[in-house]
């Protein structure tokens, strides 16, 4: 069976993985949409084993002290290599992470102090 690219389009719009690792899908489960997602989701899984063993000794430590010193965050966030650990979507999560916290409202955070903004 002919894999169409509206097939491989429905796909990736569905699990956000590759063009071609869709197709992939597409054509070993015979055209079926679920069964794709199904078979994605095991090479998935397979791919996180593998990098399950990988040492992350790169990365951040950030810290956020918030207005009147009672509350404080200390954050450590790993990553593979220092490349990472320098681009900027890394260093934005890192500063994200460490000024979320289940109590934190807009109105508790102060907009000079808060490394979000």
């Amino acid at each position: 069976m002919a894999i169409t690219a509206e097939q491989v389009k429905a796909l990736r719009e569905k699990t956000g993985a590759g063009m071609m690792e869709c197709k992939a899908a597409l054509t070993e489960t015979g055209g079926n949409l679920d069964e794709a997602v199904t078979a994605l989701r095991k090479r998935g899984l397979a791919q996180a084993a593998k990098r399950a063993g990988r040492t992350t000794s790169q990365g951040l430590v950030g810290s956020y002290i918030h207005l009147g010193g009672k509350i404080g965050v200390l954050v450590e966030v790993n990553c593979e290599s220092d490349f990472v650990a320098r681009t900027e979507g890394f260093q934005t999560s890192s500063r994200r992470s460490r000024c979320t916290s289940p109590r934190r409202t807009r109105s508790t955070c102060a907009a000079r102090t808060c490394p979000r903004r």
